[in-house]
Order: C-alpha cells, then sequence, then structure tokens
C-alpha cells in the first residue's frame, strides 16, 4: 500500500494497531412503543493491512439507497455483508461504507481511485492529499476532503504519531472525462478486494 516507516505496531483488543483512542459505534432503533432506544454499542472491529501500518475499521454500510430501515433490514445486510470480510472492496456497489482509517507515522497509502463519491474527515493528526496532477494539501483535524473519483494518496505528515480519519463511501454513477470512462484503480493497495462497481 506504499511507503511504511513503522513496522512494530501489534494488534491490540479488537485489532486496533494506534494509541488513538477506541471508538464506539452506537446503533438506534425503536422499542415497542415506537420511542428511539439504543439497539446496539460495540468498540471498533479493526483490520490491520501493509505490514501494520494502516487499520480500516467499518462500523456501517448500506447496501441500497435509499436504505430499508424496516425489520432492521439494513442492519441485516451490514451484517451479511461483513460475515465475509474479503467481499467488501473499499466501495459497496449500490450502497455506502463508513470506514475510519489509522495510518502510521509517516505512512503514505499507494496512489489509488475509487468509482465513489467520498467524504473524508480528518478526526486526528495532519494529513496530506496528494493528487496525481502533482497537487498537494495539508489537511488539519476537522477538515474535510471530497474525493469525486480522483486519484489520491494521503500521507500522515508526523513521524511520530498516529493519524485518524473517517470516510464516507457512496457508489457512483461511471464518470467519463476528456471522453474516456474511469474506474476504480487500487494502485499499489495490495490486500483489497476489487470494489466490483
Amino acid at each position: 500500500m506504499g511507503d511504511a516507516s513503522n513496522t512494530t505496531a501489534k494488534p491490540k483488543d479488537n485489532g486496533k494497531l494506534s494509541d488513538l483512542p477506541q471508538p464506539t459505534t452506537f446503533i438506534t432503533g425503536h422499542n415497542s412503543s415506537g420511542q428511539a432506544i439504543v439497539q446496539s454499542h460495540n468498540p471498533f472491529q479493526w483490520r490491520p493491512y501493509d505490514d501494520n501500518n494502516l487499520a480500516f475499521a467499518v462500523p456501517y454500510t448500506t447496501s441500497r439507497f435509499p436504505p430499508d430501515l424496516n425489520n432492521d433490514t439494513d442492519l441485516k445486510l451490514h451484517q451479511s455483508l461483513l460475515s465475509t470480510p474479503d467481499k467488501l472492496g473499499l466501495v459497496n456497489p449500490k450502497g455506502t461504507v463508513l470506514r475510519c482509517v489509522d495510518f502510521a507515522p509517516g505512512y503514505a497509502c499507494g496512489m489509488h481511485r475509487t468509482q465513489s463519491l467520498d467524504y473524508g474527515i480528518v478526526m486526528e493528526g495532519e494529513v496530506d492529499m496528494v493528487l496525481d496532477s502533482g497537487e498537494r494539501y495539508s489537511l488539519k483535524r476537522g477538515d474535510v476532503a471530497i474525493q469525486r473519483a480522483t486519484q489520491h494518496q494521503w500521507v500522515n505528515k508526523s513521524d511520530t504519531k498516529w493519524a485518524r480519519m473517517m470516510f464516507v463511501l457512496q457508489d457512483c454513477e461511471p464518470l467519463v472525462v476528456a471522453g474516456k470512462q474511469l474506474g476504480e484503480d487500487l494502485g499499489t493497495n495490495s490486500g483489497l478486494p476489487p470494489s466490483g462497481n
């Protein structure tokens, strides 16, 4: 997945690699009276990549638009998708993926493109967004990148601290630029299955 300077991280509880706080997912629903309740709350489950320099957690996905919340259809589809982790690529065709990503100190993922519209929010640290045009921007905590099916790379600027970003990836129609249809390009992101969209 790219350059890596930290290969000493070992998975902790729930597969977490970083020393950043462990987030929790709170999923709401309704009781028999129609009042809002928390149906479940669980710590993120992490999956390491690239010699433990990168970790993904997927707290939620949808598999259709608009989602069907009746009879917990959305939750059943989410649980089914996560029960076969090698099935889910970066993007869920016809749906969305909420993914949290921890980047090791100094880590740079490979240049890649997804066929999706993505919201990327820096939660911890400072991350460079590098585009294939050569443009480079430094994103700080709270900054948001709207990735519109573009080639990009993420670089943790710190040599000593982990960085964290939260992403919402949404499937999109095939994109045509200058008469050429662009699609998913995982680049050097080995270990990730194609999204299939």
